[in-house]
């Protein structure tokens, strides 16, 4: 897909899961409010006590304040239906799965609906948010309901003109029908009579039995697919404004470097240049961070002029990192006893003297960009103390907020435009472009788009973290898990873990292995970290899904059988969200060792096949992966079966399948190619000729199925990555018998 890495997903997006209906009554702040508009109906609506209740359900804290969920809903004469999508669109279908739930329950058919992104009004919208995998559990029960309120009006709106008790009336496909004579009214020709009556109760309104569904669980194609095919302006960095110049950013290679000198007067003398600055910026690479910005009328001047830059950098104390020397620590690290208790259950000493087998590992991992496809950039407009930001970001409303504080604004008068991302992945929940953007156009007094170059984006992201775990785990005679030890060396700053880089005391198989110890020492890291897909769990999912399995070879037991022991009993443990559930873990093993057929063949020479299994941001995935390696070290992926559990109904199934695989190859490009090193305070790759993409040829076919269970609708931008990883090294280490503990996988040392 253009301008994307992967397709839409019908079930992923913005705020909290939330796990089970909400209950009790309505709330002051929810509201649906109506008027007539054209001879229509305008629905105005905010579900903040439908979605609090249902996310303390599910041990979320409470939402901020203001309104949770609100929309505007359009039904015009001519029976056109539109739906504002408030949450940003990053490639994760949310502008095709938010209105789809509103088009369910008001009974219309999707050919009747148009769809609208909306301006950032926290005010009126609530959280503009994407990322996390929470736009489904989210939105899935109070969306539903204002399409069924407004149903509910519009059979009362019926009703009323033609003298009947609304039990006599049905909807279909966008009209209300008398089921005793079949006469029909559009929803259109009605719309301005429901405008004018009392708002139902939200909590009270009916919902349809899900048998009767027509939309939800229902394959939609994305509402932009067409535009997007097309190559019609869409993106961020397709936007024009009338007076535009082009801004380019140049910042020190080095994290928390600043300009010393530049040749700055030779810079301006170049074709098209319009001018070239020192931007001071200031220590927080989140806001505005020191460089040389360059303005021109076409951004290819800019970017030649930047080219000719000579710059005398301040490097500061960055200069000093590097990944070699941040291995040197991590090893000094292992030796000594952890800087951070995070657990200590039971007597570990005791029972590592005690266990019949000691298995001891150490496994590594690196920094990593996103490398969206569309690199960052915005455009602003600054003036008569207003402005305006053209943006693909993940997070608007803070980034609107760092704008403000930059350039001295009220937020009030900065107007945000949410144009559609090339890709996040966690990036754009970060808005420093945006804030570069507004800095030089009020600078330079004329609107202004910034664009980074690919250079730009891999050098200055905020990394997911690499990291060190040293492990020693204990096994009794019968091969059962009685000890497990880990010190997990990360990053951090003033003892405090770096963002994304931390672990949490509750992670499997915590509250099943008896004597169990977590400790974490910090390097101190001045790069900039972050979310990327699936946080932390990207990283940690192949340390703990290849350490079991190694436990499970050195029990002499099947891998796949050996996770579901670990499991124990069905309960809820605790954990992120609404805490681990063993039982759908355990469902989701048995489904991928059933379409797997996992053990049922014989399997060439060199070709193993690997499980691992992962509870992410809600959802449950297991994976299967069979490879086969080439006796030069070369991996050839076969064939991946992934299964995966996310409540009650697939929104849109095709899109969810498209999102599942898709999650998967990123893990695989993770493990294949990926890795960020740092030299002298400075990222080494530039580029994807360094820092490569999945190509085509080296996707393979991928199964993918969903259980069907009683928990609310949950996402899946994240879900399905984590286990893909360590399900690929665990199938390395069946075809060859080498096991991979560090990333990304060094094929030479596969060699036979």
């Amino acid at each position: 897909m253009l301008g994307e890495r992967h397709l839409a997903d019908s079930a992923v997006g913005c705020t909290q899961g939330k796990r089970h209906s909400a209950a009790g009554g309505a709330s002051r702040r929810d509201f649906l409010k109506v008027s007539a508009a054209g001879g229509g109906l305008l629905l105005q609506f905010s579900l903040r006590g439908i979605a609090k209740a249902a996310a303390m359900d599910q041990g979320d804290a409470e939402p901020s304040a203001g309104p949770m969920m609100s929309a505007f809903v359009r039904i015009a004469p001519d029976n056109i239906v539109t739906i504002v999508a408030k949450n940003p669109e990053i490639g994760q279908g949310i502008k095709t799965m938010l209105p789809m739930l509103i088009a369910e329950e008001l009974d219309v058919d999707w050919s009747q609906v148009r769809t609208e992104q909306a301006l950032l009004d926290p005010a009126l919208y609530g959280r503009q948010h994407a990322g996390g995998s929470t736009a489904t559990p989210q939105n899935w029960e109070p969306m539903r309901r204002v399409g069924a309120a407004a149903r509910q009006m519009l059979i009362r709106a019926a009703a009323r003109r033609w003298n009947v008790d609304e039990s006599e009336c049905e909807t279909t496909s966008g009209q209300v029908v008398q089921t005793s004579t079949r006469r029909a009214l559009t929803y259109g020709s009605i719309a301005a009579d429901a405008a004018k009556l009392p708002v139902p109760d939200l909590r009270s309104v009916s919902l349809k039995d899900p048998t009767t569904y027509k939309i939800i669980g229902h394959s939609t194609p994305g509402v932009d697919s067409p535009r997007i095919v097309k190559g019609e302006p869409l993106f961020g960095i397709d936007t024009v404004v009338p007076g535009m110049l082009y801004a380019v950013f140049q910042k020190c290679p080095v994290f928390g470097g600043k300009v010393a000198s530049a040749n700055l007067d030779r810079i301006k003398q170049l074709p098209g240049v319009r001018d070239a600055f020192v931007v001071e910026g200031g220590p927080d690479p989140h806001t505005l961070s020191p460089g040389i910005a360059i303005v021109a009328d076409k951004w290819w001047r800019a970017e030649k002029a930047r080219r000719q830059l000579q710059v005398e950098w301040d490097k500061g104390a960055g200069a000093a990192q590097s990944s070699a020397g941040f291995a040197r620590e991590a090893a000094a690290f292992a030796a000594k006893l952890p800087q951070h208790t995070l657990r200590d259950d039971g007597n570990l000493t005791k029972a590592l003297t005690e266990a019949a087998h000691v298995i001891e590992a150490a496994y590594a991992y690196p920094f990593l960009a996103h490398a969206t496809l569309e690199p960052m950039n915005c455009t602003a407009r600054v003036q008569n103390g207003t402005a305006e930001i053209w943006a693909p970001t993940q997070a608007p409303e803070p980034g609107r907020k760092l704008v403000a504080s930059a350039i001295g604004l009220d937020e009030r008068n900065i107007t945000v435009h949410i144009t559609r991302s090339g890709g996040g992945f966690g990036r754009r929940l970060a808005n420093d472009y945006m804030v570069e953007a507004a800095w030089i156009a009020k600078t330079v007094g004329a609107p202004v788009k910034l664009i980074w170059d690919r250079g730009d984006d891999i050098q200055h992201d905020f990394y997911r973290p690499g990291g060190f775990h040293f492990l020693k785990a204990g096994l009794d005679a019968d091969g059962k898990v009685i000890a497990w030890q880990q010190h997990f060396v990360s990053y951090g700053r003033n003892g405090k873990f770096a963002p994304s880089a931390d672990l949490s005391p509750d992670a499997f198989p915590a509250n099943r292995v008896a004597n169990l110890s977590y400790g974490a020492s910090l390097i101190p890291l001045v790069a900039p970290t972050g979310p990327l897909r699936a946080p932390g769990d990207n990283a940690l999912a192949f340390v703990f899904q290849s350490f079991i399995d190694e436990l499970a070879h050195a029990a002499g037991q099947d891998p796949l059988q050996f996770q579901i022991d670990l499991l124990g009993k069905d309960e809820v443990l605790p954990g992120k969200g609404a805490g681990f559930n063993t039982a759908r873990v355990r469902g989701v093993l048995e489904k991928v060792r059933e379409v797997s057929g996992w053990g049922q063949r014989k399997l060439p020479d060199r070709t193993g096949q690997g499980v691992a299994v992962y509870y992410s941001h809600l959802g449950y995935f297991a994976e299967v992966v069979e490879v086969a390696v080439a006796r030069d070290g070369a991996v050839k992926i076969n064939r991946v079966w992934a299964v995966g559990d996310i409540g009650s109904h697939v929104i849109n199934p095709t899109a969810a399948v498209n999102m599942t695989q898709g999650a998967v190859l990123d893990g695989f490009a993770e493990a294949l190619l990926q890795q960020v090193t740092i030299e002298g305070g400075r990222v080494v790759q530039g580029n994807f000729d360094t820092f490569p993409l999945l190509r085509l040829t080296q996707a393979a076919p991928i199964e993918v199925h969903f259980l069907t269970t009683d928990y609310s609708p949950t996402g899946l931008g994240e879900p399905p990555l984590p286990p893909a990883i360590p399900a690929l090294c665990n199938a390395i280490f069946a075809a060859t018998g080498k096991r991979i503990r560090s990333l990304p996988i060094d094929t030479a040392q596969l060699k036979a």
